[in-house]
């Protein structure tokens, strides 16, 4: 019998050995840098004890490291999650579910996620990784919104897109960090973004009380 077929698997155990390794080097390195210039990619294989080589062969750059990380997170963080927010009839209910998906993905590594976000200000390549995770959120809310207002004729008017942002801030990692303050878990602040969810929408005039609708607990 070859032995190809086994050395082939040993071979991908070690790939993906070292590929945890920089995530998690990289998670690690996050947490403790105490500059942004101090996140490359010479520092993340340091601290992985791997050549600089096989990270960018494994993730191509700085940015391709990111992307695996925020990968990791979201993992970790229960986003698939997200699934049941868009199959619930009721769509208030996927908006609360898809709130509580997003309370526990910024909970997952606070340190990390602040880091993050953070950097992303400073360093441009940190900001197309954070923006591109940003708009895949958004795209998320559009879709609840979308659910929400349910008439086509209001798809594309100010009001609809203001909602939309509103959402984008009020699910915010920085809005959860910030209600929650610096000694209380972020999930202690999702019952106050899910109240300030509650009156953006008493706002929005699809949602006003005059019209019959409202968002129930």
């Amino acid at each position: 019998m070859s032995p190809r077929p086994y050395q082939l698997g040993k071979r991908q155990e070690q790939i993906d050995e070292s590929r945890q390794r920089v995530i998690d080097a990289a998670r690690s390195l996050l947490a403790q840098a105490d500059s942004y210039r101090s996140f490359t990619v010479e520092a993340v294989a340091k601290q992985a004890d791997v050549a600089k080589a096989t990270v960018y062969y494994q993730f191509g750059s700085k940015p391709g490291v990111l992307e695996a990380l925020c990968d990791a997170l979201a993992a970790a963080g229960g986003m698939s999650g997200m699934s049941a927010a868009f199959t619930d009839p009721d769509p208030a209910a996927g908006l609360r579910t898809l709130v509580g998906v997003f309370a526990r993905f910024w909970a997952e590594d606070r340190g990390v996620m602040r880091r993050l976000r953070a950097l992303a200000a400073l360093d441009p390549e940190v900001g197309a990784v954070i923006a591109s995770r940003d708009q895949r959120r958004r795209r998320a809310l559009e879709a609840i919104v979308g659910r929400l207002l349910d008439d086509p004729q209001h798809s594309r008017s100010p009001g609809r897109e203001q909602l939309v942002r509103t959402l984008g801030m009020l699910t915010s990692f920085e809005t959860f960090d910030t209600l929650a303050g610096p000694d209380q878990p972020l999930a202690e602040a999702t019952s106050e973004v899910l109240g300030l969810i509650d009156a953006a929408l008493g706002q929005h005039p699809m949602f006003a009380p005059e019209n019959g609708a409202q968002i129930d607990d």
